[in-house]
């Protein structure tokens, strides 16, 4: 897939992001925004965002954190681990803290219109999709945006911190085992259900969070492939 480097503005700056796409000279292709999770921008996200553009998408991924720098914003290990963690987080935890839902908003609308202007992209609705706290990210700005995102995913993600409430895309959560109680389930579906949405929300057996994330060990192969299995038909409704 071609792929290529990008600054996005925004109201703070330049967001630096990547983007992958269907090859040159194909047709224009429906839009997807995709939040990585805090780890941020690296070869795990982008090959993630490839496949997805293998599959007939303009993927456009934003780092996030771009005021605190350019991807990747944090010195990573090739593989992170239970010994890495806690250095990691220590680091993580403030910039994920100070990214507050106004920011977040602030930005997500930069994303959009950026995303949409591309002459890859196809006119019409499009596709938000995150993980970990980049699915948070995505169900905020379909909230935001109920008039131009059709489609919402969020993978491993804090999900109940979001307000579902002008949610107008079909949605699907996929959250991880150790991250949810059947009872917990139960709760954040019976909150789905009084906000209106249509949307699949499981729990994906003997998964733990962050099971897409093919450099971490808490990767499960049968968690990513459900992932996509769940993914690729919902992105159907954009095209």
């Amino acid at each position: 897939m071609p792929d290529k480097t990008l600054r996005i503005p925004t109201p703070d700056g330049f967001a630096d992001a990547f983007a992958a796409f269907p090859a040159v000279g194909a047709r224009p292709h429906p839009g997807v925004l995709m939040y990585a999770d805090g780890f941020g921008i690296r070869p795990v996200i982008q090959d993630l965002a490839r496949e997805l553009a293998s599959h007939g998408y303009y993927v456009l991924v934003p780092n996030f954190f771009y005021r605190h720098g350019p991807a990747p914003v944090l010195e990573l290990p090739e593989f992170i681990g239970e010994a890495e963690r806690p250095g990691i987080f220590a680091r993580l935890m403030p910039m994920i803290e100070a990214h507050t839902p106004e920011l977040v908003l602030r930005d997500a609308g930069a994303y959009l219109d950026f995303l949409t202007a591309q002459p890859e992209v196809s006119d019409g609705p499009v596709a938000v999709t995150g993980y970990c706290i980049g699915g948070l990210l995505a169900a905020r700005t379909a909230e935001a945006h109920p008039g131009q995102v059709a489609a919402v995913a969020g993978f491993h993600a804090p999900v109940g911190a979001a307000s579902f409430s002008r949610i107008t895309a079909e949605a699907h959560f996929g959250h991880a085992a150790s991250d949810l109680t059947p009872e917990t389930l139960g709760e954040l579906n019976r909150t789905l259900d009084a906000a209106g949405l249509s949307y699949t929300s499981e729990i994906y057996p003997g998964t733990i969070h962050g099971f897409t994330m093919a450099d971490t060990d808490a990767f499960d192969p049968a968690g990513l492939r459900r992932h996509w299995e769940r993914l690729l038909p919902l992105l159907k409704r954009i095209g």
